[in-house]
């Protein structure tokens, strides 16, 4: 039983759904998505969605659950959008932007420029004493998060110091260094 699946989806102001037979359509203040589905069946009520499974097999029991977070998500990201935050820790390293182009130095020989998508709109925070931080926002969560991802790869935070990309709020699991 997915007691996630089970959940109702409340469609806030502003947002308009379309239900076709494997598709499901999202549209609102910030953009539009769309998103095929199997497996369920989607019902819309004056402004909840609720998912049905369309039988007891393992398949749809797993996809019951993860429909209806996809759907959450896109609904909530048309109407308010999705923030990804990444902080920048080492000495030397910085980050800066120009449009949809970020450039990144991130302690190797040459910096990084990486092209954000469009769909993407990515900011640069940098204050003398603090560690510099890319924020990246978007009304499509998966975009967003593969995006985030990318970055952090550039150099992901090493044990001992902590230096390297890290998303804000993130707890690195330190290590003890040398014992003399």
């Amino acid at each position: 039983m997915s007691r996630i699946g089970n959940n109702p989806i409340i469609i806030p102001e502003g947002v308009s759904v379309e239900i076709q037979p494997n598709l499901f359509s999202v549209k609102g203040k910030l953009g539009e998505l769309s998103q095929t589905y199997d497996l369920v069946s989607v019902e819309q009520t004056d402004n909840t969605l609720t998912l049905k499974r369309e039988n007891e097999s393992k398949p749809a029991k797993a996809k019951h659950g993860l429909y209806r977070a996809l759907f959450f998500n896109m609904i909530e990201g048309v109407s308010k959008g999705w923030t990804k935050e990444l902080e920048l820790v080492g000495v030397g390293y910085r980050a800066k932007n120009q449009g949809q182009k970020l450039e990144l130095a991130l302690g190797f020989s040459h910096n990084i420029v990486f092209q954000i998508p469009v769909e993407v709109k990515v900011e640069t925070i940098s204050e003398k004493g603090k560690n510099p931080i890319v924020k990246l926002f978007s009304f499509d969560k998966q975009l967003v998060g593969s995006i985030a991802s990318k970055i952090r790869s550039f150099r992901k935070p090493e044990p001992y110091k902590g230096k390297g990309v890290k998303y804000v709020g993130e707890e690195i699991r330190r290590k003890a260094g040398k014992s003399a």
